[in-house]
């Protein structure tokens, strides 16, 4: 059957889209591993077990910075087992994650849920579908993966307030129940039925590109460079310091959100609500970001990424009322649009797709680091100074700093053959 829908769709058009509905759907399902998510449940969860803001930051960074340091080896498996397998595995793991987070009820468990919930849902599930989207998109993998992307749009605009109905409904720890059982509902038949693990195998070439002999630069880009080569090339070093940064600042604002809003005045339901209209802004620019990587330089695309994430910073600071706030989900839905599409598509246009899972496994790594440090500033802040204002403005110094070196030195390897459009 898996054979004949292929066929079947490669006679319509290519099957690589196919591909990228698949790690759309993948994105989405990894909300129950977002910030986003938690973001509803951290006062529900404080109430019913005593903890502080700063033990449940702590809890979160602490499981979250013990699952980064096991991407690359799931990265590694990726690339030894393929994709779709790994994926089917994720999802299936993913889900008894939420059930046992949900079974939560002391500090110990909660750090083990999320750092199961981190691993399996914003680390290795997006991990595997932005590596299945790369191996079937070369030129027009920023658009692909901006495709992909639009389902962590999706994610925020229904997790966040979904959990609110069945906290309101059922209770944070049944909440979590049902977020697991739809997982595997969602994502198990979808990857067993329509996944595949790259065009070559199945006679195909990436972006649909009709079957020719390939040139001996083609050769070396699809062989791309290995994890102990591209630790060798400061365009690595570059690149995981920014992504580390973007990871760790973005994981702040999801996950104190509803909390830096309602403590300027903003009510608890309107700052949720503000999750669907950066949602909503994320998914009108993603399709342009996408565009904007494949077809300009790309040191200045991840630059203007950058300085949009300090924008964002900054305006949630000046949140006090429905207007700013409102600007502050706008530009926060755009800081999103580009922070989804770096994700999948720096590893591979700068190191190639031959040992992607190594490679963007240790990348991931390096963010969800950044993403585990990310509320531990302000969790404190809130906890012992009463206001995180002024640390947000401090944090929103780094991505500008971080603009200024890309620009002046982020370089491709000399060894790949890359678009000089892109240079």
């Amino acid at each position: 059957m898996r054979k004949n829908i292929l066929n079947y769709v490669n006679t319509k058009f290519f099957y690589g889209w196919i591909i990228v509905g698949i790690a759309n759907i993948g994105i989405f399902s990894s909300g129950p591993g977002q910030s986003h998510t938690f973001s509803v449940f951290v006062e529900p969860i404080s109430q019913d077990l005593q903890l502080s803001s700063a033990s449940i930051a702590s809890a979160y960074g602490l499981a979250t910075l013990i699952a980064a340091f096991l991407l690359p080896y799931m990265g590694k498996l990726i690339d030894r087992y393929g994709a779709r397998f790994s994926l089917i595995i994720i999802s299936i793991i993913l889900g008894i994650s939420c059930i046992f987070f949900g079974a939560a009820s002391n500090f110990l468990m909660l750090t083990v849920g999320f750092g199961f919930l981190r691993f399996f849902g914003q680390g290795s599930l997006m991990l595997g579908c932005a590596n299945l989207v790369s191996q079937w998109f070369d030129s027009k993998r920023g658009f692909a993966m901006s495709l992909m992307a639009l389902g962590f749009g999706m994610s925020m605009a229904v997790h966040p307030p979904l959990s609110q109905l069945l906290i309101d409904e059922y209770g944070w720890k049944y909440a979590w129940i049902i977020l697991g059982v739809s997982t595997w509902i969602i994502m198990v038949p979808a990857l067993f039925i329509l996944a595949w693990n790259n065009p070559e195998n199945i006679g195909l070439k990436p972006d649909g590109e009709k079957k020719t002999k390939l040139t001996k630069d083609e050769v070396q880009v699809i062989e791309g460079l290995n994890l102990k080569e591209a630790l060798k090339e400061n365009s690595f070093y570059i690149l995981a310091a920014m992504w580390f940064g973007m990871a760790m600042l973005v994981t702040t604002l999801h996950f104190y959100q509803v909390t830096i809003l309602t403590n300027q005045g903003i009510s608890t339901e309107y700052a949720a609500s503000l999750f669907t209209i950066s949602a909503v802004a994320m998914v009108v620019f993603m399709p342009l970001v996408g565009k904007f990587f494949d077809n300009f330089p790309t040191k200045y695309v991840l630059a203007t990424g950058l300085l949009i994430n300090s924008i964002s910073l900054i305006s949630i600071t000046y949140s006090n009322n429905d207007a700013y706030s409102l600007f502050y989900a706008i530009s926060f839905g755009i800081n999103n649009a580009f922070s989804m599409t770096m994700f999948g598509y720096i590893w591979p246009r700068y190191f190639g797709r031959k040992h992607l899972g190594s490679i963007q496994g240790t990348g991931q790594m390096i963010g969800v680091i950044g993403a585990s440090l990310g509320p531990l500033p302000v969790g404190f802040a809130i906890d012992y100074l009463g206001t995180s204002l002024v640390t947000i403005r401090c944090l929103s110094v780094y991505p500008i700093i971080m603009a200024i070196i890309i620009i002046m030195f982020l370089k491709s390897p000399s060894s790949l053959s890359i678009n000089s459009k892109l240079e």
